[in-house]
């Protein structure tokens, strides 16, 4: 029987990416100019998936409300984990939405249709045995590791403390309808019931087919991984507006002015304003609705839907949310930046600053590099602002 339906877990906060989290899941941050769901959706199409249920969890009206009961022309169907009780339990949620065997992919990576395919033309060629899409990557710390033995699973290792793992679970599985049944009979771990934890169980009982893949797969962990992630959607050109020319997509709705200089890569999402003077790019991502005032400077940035930036602003290394509104001369000058994260301190990362949604300045403000700025917080005229700015916080001179 051949894999027809996908269970995509779109359930998480993505706590690591906060402020941006604060009012939306992790999968519909930005990929460039669109959520990261989208290209999973767009994935599981081309692998040719004919239906797909979708477990949310938190704020999961903003997945719902912005897809709807069908993505380019497969349903939809959303279920829901009340609770974040991890992987394994967000999928379990889906069992009475699906017969047979089913393709279960996280929903907060970006992803390409041939990795898929992969996957699943491995498991029918054995549709009994649990297949799973293995990548190299250099960094495996913050990743599930895994270590093959003749293209078997011999073990997975969450987020290793040594270097010596390059082989990561890239969170593409085909599995028998029987998951369901090996999934509760997996002991929970600290109250939570990880799919990790299950297959675990399989390698130890019988086997689970490794797929290597060279694939697109790009996640973001922390908020500059966001930038990391724009670079490589616009470098392999995984970008849907229409007319593109030498690697810069404009959507037909933009009006980009002729003075304007747009230095590719770059993509202008659809309904923006690009006014005279300004210079996007390269590696600049604007959303849907995103207004770009005349003589501003847009580079390795990400601008999310229904922002404004004010004429003579210069962001670098920026990632902004939606709604938010960035005055004259508002200036980032880029990293890289000491960043923290929770306890935690990142060095030397490459990141200008973070404005949640609905951030608004007021004009000549500037930014020190790794600023963190909560939702709905207002810089007013003149300030500098560092480190981390709360939520709803009024900052003034």
């Amino acid at each position: 029987m051949s894999v027809r339906t996908a269970v995509v877990l779109a359930a998480g906060e993505g706590t690591r990416l906060r402020p941006l989290t604060r009012n939306r899941p992790k999968p519909m941050l930005p990929a460039g100019n669109r959520p990261i769901l989208e290209y999973v959706f767009d994935a599981l199409v081309e692998a040719g998936l004919d239906r797909i249920v979708v477990v949310v969890g938190y704020k999961r009206d903003r997945v719902q409300d912005h897809f709807g009961p069908s993505y380019r022309g497969v349903p939809l169907s959303y279920v829901t984990q009340g609770k974040q009780l991890g992987s394994g339990h967000a999928l379990l949620q889906a069992r009475d939405a699906v017969s047979g065997p089913v393709l279960v992919v996280n929903g907060d990576r970006v992803i390409d249709g041939e990795t898929v395919g992969s996957v699943i033309d491995h498991f029918e060629t054995d549709p009994e045995t649990p297949a799973l899409a293995v990548l190299e990557r250099q960094d495996a710390s913050h990743y599930g590791a895994v270590d093959l033995r003749d293209g078997d699973l011999h073990s997975i290792v969450e987020k290793p403390e040594t270097d010596e793992y390059r082989l990561i679970n890239g969170g593409i599985y085909a599995f028998p309808e029987s998951i369901f049944d090996e999934i509760e009979a997996t002991p929970r771990a600290e109250g939570e019931l990880a799919l990790t934890d299950t297959i675990a169980r399989l390698i130890d009982s019988d086997r689970v087919r490794a797929v290597t893949t060279d694939g697109l797969w790009v996640d973001a962990t922390y908020p500059w991984d966001l930038l990391t992630v724009a670079r490589e959607v616009l470098a392999r050109g995984r970008v849907t507006e229409s007319n593109r020319r030498d690697s810069v997509w404009v959507a037909d709705s933009a009006h980009v002015h002729a003075d304007a200089t747009l230095q590719a890569p770059v993509v202008v999402g659809p309904d923006c304003e690009v006014a005279a003077g300004t210079v996007l790019g390269p590696d600049a991502a604007l959303g849907a609705n995103v207004t770009v005032g005349a003589n501003a400077t847009v580079q390795q940035s990400v601008l999310d839907a229904d922002t404004r930036v004010d004429a003579g602003a210069t962001l670098v290394d920026t990632v902004a949310g939606q709604d938010v509104t960035l005055g004259v001369e508002t200036v980032v000058p880029g990293g890289p930046a000491d960043v923290q994260i929770g306890t935690e301190v990142f060095e030397d990362r490459t990141l200008g600053a973070v404005f949640a949604d609905r951030v608004t300045t007021r004009g000549n403000v500037s930014v020190s590099p790794g600023t963190l700025v909560g939702p709905s917080a207002t810089l007013h005229a003149g300030v500098h602002a560092f480190g981390h700015v709360a939520e709803d916080a009024e900052v003034v001179r």
